[in-house]
This record gives C-alpha cells, structure tokens and sequence, in this order.
C-alpha cells in the first residue's frame, strides 16, 4: 500500500472537489474572470507540486518527458481522434436512455478574447490531468514494482470518479478516455502528445456546445 499512499494523497488534494459536487441543473455560464482564476490559482500551482514531487526524486531528464518530438506527434494522432469517437459514441448511446441524466453542459464563450482563454485554459488543464493520471501515476507506480495493468486500471477509474460532477455518462466518457489515454501513453511514453489531444478534445467539446 505505501507506493498507492502518496499518489492517492495528492488525487484527494488535486481532485477531490469534483467528487463534492453534484451533477449541474445547466449549463455552467462561461467566465473569462473565473477560467483565468483557475488558470492561476488551481492549474498553474497544481502542475507545479506535480512536478517538484516527481523531480524531488529525479530530474528532468531521468524522467524523460523532454522536449516535443515525433512519437507525441503520433500520440496526439492516435488519441484525439479516440477520444472524439468516445464521446460521440457515448453521446449517441446516452440519447436512448432518456431516464438517466444528460451529462453536464458547459457554456462556450461569446466571442475572440473569451474563446482566447478558454484555449488557454482547456491546454493547461490537459497537461495537468495527464501529467497526474498518466505521467505521474504509470511513472512513480512503476519505480515501485506495480504492474501496468493495474497502474492502467487504476489511472482510468480515478480519472472517472474526479469527472462525477458531469453525470453518469460524463463518468463513462472519463472511464474510457482514460483507458485510451493510458494505452498510448504506455505505447509512445509521451506527455505531450496526449495533453494536446485531452485539451483539444476540451476545446472541441466547447465548439460542439456552441453549434448545439
């Protein structure tokens, strides 16, 4: 259990609010203010105790993420388009079980400076959660000895619990993602590949709300 405590510690620290919190009436208003907040009270600091936990150990380099490269190319290739054809998939399913409810809508921004740092924002925000639920995780579960099934098991299912706030089908979306997301990380060992597919797929979710 002591390689699980550290991690499991900073999940509930990093990631416990979503699991306080109830799936929305509405859609959430969109807030310049509020998502430049986020950005650097809760994204910015959050990525920074990540990554001191990781380099109190080793540096950069013996951790490998590295500079861009042509795996997180293919990375970003082979994830964003699974992740697109998951929530596609489970937004067409969800719609033949009226009883169960909707996932949670986001509002997308009303014009260029708000659109401006909702990028910002879902990019961060990508690079947060896959620096913690595949980076971190698969890297420090690993030095430990714990096999990648399980790493990979365990990566995907707290990705679902933090994501409750959006609903059932919002949780299965997560589940998925989270499974696609830690196979091709285990396949390119790449960081950036897959936080610029999480984010764009964040941005892409934003631009189908605002056609909606």
């Amino acid at each position: 259990m002591s390689a699980f405590a550290e991690p499991l510690i900073l999940y509930c620290v990093l990631f416990l609010s979503g699991l306080l919190s109830g799936p929305a009436a509405g859609p959430a208003v969109f807030s310049v203010s509020s998502e430049l907040a986020r950005i650097f009270l809760y994204n910015i600091p959050s990525l920074a105790l990540i990554w001191y936990l990781l380099f109190r150990t080793k540096g950069l380099r013996e951790w490998g993420p590295g500079l861009p490269r042509l795996g997180d190319l293919l990375s970003l290739a082979a994830a964003f388009p699974g992740m697109v054809l998951t929530g596609f998939t489970i937004s067409a399913v969800s719609s033949m079980f009226p009883v169960v409810p909707e996932s949670f809508r986001a509002e997308a921004p009303g014009n260029a400076s708000g659109w401006l740092v909702l990028i910002f924002s879902c990019l961060s925000t990508g690079y947060l959660e896959e620096s913690f639920f595949r980076f971190y995780l698969h890297r420090k579960l690993e030095d430990r000895g714990v096999k990648q099934e399980r790493i990979i098991l365990m990566s995907a299912l707290l990705f679902s619990v933090c994501h409750i706030y959006e609903g059932p089908w919002g949780c299965l979306n997560a589940a998925v993602a989270g499974f696609l997301l830690s196979f091709v990380f285990v396949r390119f060992r790449s960081l950036h590949g897959i936080a610029f597919a999480h984010g764009l797929y964040n941005i892409f979710v934003y631009a189908g709300n605002s056609l909606g």
